[in-house]
């Protein structure tokens, strides 16, 4: 059984590929479930946000094939377009992958702390429906211990580096003065509460919330001081808003490129900076051609990002030597598992043997046979049929060359060499 992690990330792909892949909070379950059916998976996690689409599995295949046809089919997608963009790593290298990205070392912002609990919340949706088990189980267990280590004993989340912080300071660049901006939030989630926190921060004072549900607007809006409204009132809104930035988990666009031009009509043409950090994309990419609007991605926020990344690379080094020994690890723990099960099997085989060989000296004994020689026998049964299958797997290995096998087993009984010159005497 092989531990494999399957994904396509920012790194790999642009957005248009990975909004593609994204799964919604409604399909994870019946993508898990499809996803370990079809492919043949013993377990499996999924990791969805708007920088990467992950699949944690434990599998006996050996390669990604069937994984790749599977997905391709979920999301209408070619097999072959999506193994030109995916990455696969297995086994320790899959463990320190899932470390990594969980520290925030494979994150757009190094050292991002919020992709920490989107795996968590990854694990606790495939462990609520029976898809994770011991060795999945226990590798994200290993991967939260090791985050926790890099967060507690690197400098690796001291400075607010995050797409968040990263949306903000873009609009500080464009606005000479933030304090007198207005600003349009939309959506209500981790990533919006932190460019709510970060523009407040910043000197931000009319910011204005818009999601689904009101009350969750209401949550947030009141921490900011802020307005709370529905995603109906978003085109009411727009014409006042300086500033727009938009995360949200939906499938389809919120804000089209009829809504912004009648807002800027309103507006006398007075440009509105939008960010668009969802993945799919919440803003119409056709927004971008409107003359007064200044519209960015995720990733157009990659060379603001890069220039926040610099102070956090000496605390990633530091955390790199943890997650490797982390990983290292993790695998002796799994191999000393594997030892586990076949201990057990060797043992059982064992006590097999040993109540046929009793089972046969209480017959002798209750036949009249001689207690001195029923023990004989029982004793010469025993090391005969204990012996028996290793002796020839061991005269097999030896004709073959393998003597790899000859090896281990003087290890394993602790056999010196005087040991075998008795025995050929």
């Amino acid at each position: 059984m092989a531990l494999l992690a399957l994904g396509i990330n920012h790194k790999t792909a642009p957005v248009s590929v990975r909004e593609r892949v994204a799964f919604s909070p409604e399909q994870l379950a019946d993508a898990l479930s499809g996803a370990r059916g079809s492919a043949a998976l013993k377990e499996i996690a999924i990791l969805s946000t708007c920088n990467r689409t992950e699949l944690y599995c434990t599998t006996e295949l050996e390669g990604t094939r069937a994984l790749l046809e599977w997905l391709g089919e979920f999301h209408d997608l070619d097999p072959d377009q999506l193994q030109d963009c995916s990455y696969a790593h297995w086994d320790e290298d899959a463990a320190r992958h899932m470390m990594r990205v969980a520290s925030g070392l494979d994150s757009l912002v190094l050292g991002e702390p919020q992709i920490l609990g989107q795996l968590k919340s990854s694990f606790a949706l495939s462990q609520e429906h029976g898809h994770v088990g011991a060795e999945l189980g226990r590798l994200f267990q290993q991967t939260f211990s090791v985050a926790k280590q890099v967060r507690t004993d690197t400098a690796i989340g001291e400075n607010p580096v995050s797409v968040a912080y990263a949306a903000v300071s873009l609009a500080q660049h464009i606005f000479s003065d933030l304090r007198s901006s207005k600003a349009l939030l939309i959506g209500a989630g981790e990533t919006i509460e932190l460019v709510a926190r970060h523009l407040s921060q910043a000197g931000v004072q009319d910011i204005t919330v818009a999601n689904r549900t009101l009350n969750r607007a209401l949550s947030l809006a009141n921490e900011v001081d802020g307005r709370a409204i529905l995603l109906g009132d978003i085109p009411d809104a727009l014409c006042n808003a300086d500033i727009v930035i938009a995360s949200t988990a939906s499938q389809l666009p919120i804000l089209g490129k009829g809504a912004v031009e009648s807002a800027l009509k309103k507006r006398k043409h007075e440009p509105i900076f939008m960010v668009d950090i969802a993945v799919p994309r919440d803003i119409e990419p056709q927004v971008a051609d409107l003359d007064d609007v200044y519209l960015y991605t995720v990733d157009d926020l990659k060379e603001v990002i890069e220039e926040n990344q610099r102070s956090r690379e000496s605390a990633a080094r530091e955390a790199e030597e943890i997650i490797e020994v982390g990983a290292h690890d993790f695998m002796r723990q799994l191999r000393s598992l594997l030892a586990v099960d076949t201990l057990t099997s060797l043992r059982s085989q064992a006590e097999i043997t040993r109540d046929q060989e009793l089972d046969k000296a209480l017959r002798q004994l209750k036949n009249g046979k001689s207690a001195e020689e029923v023990i004989t026998q029982l004793a010469r049964g025993l090391t005969n049929k204990m012996l028996h299958q290793p002796t020839i797997q061991m005269r097999k290995a030896s004709a073959e060359g393998r003597t790899e096998l000859l090896s281990l087993v003087q290890e394993l009984y602790q056999l010196s060499e005087t040991d075998q010159n008795d025995t050929h005497k």
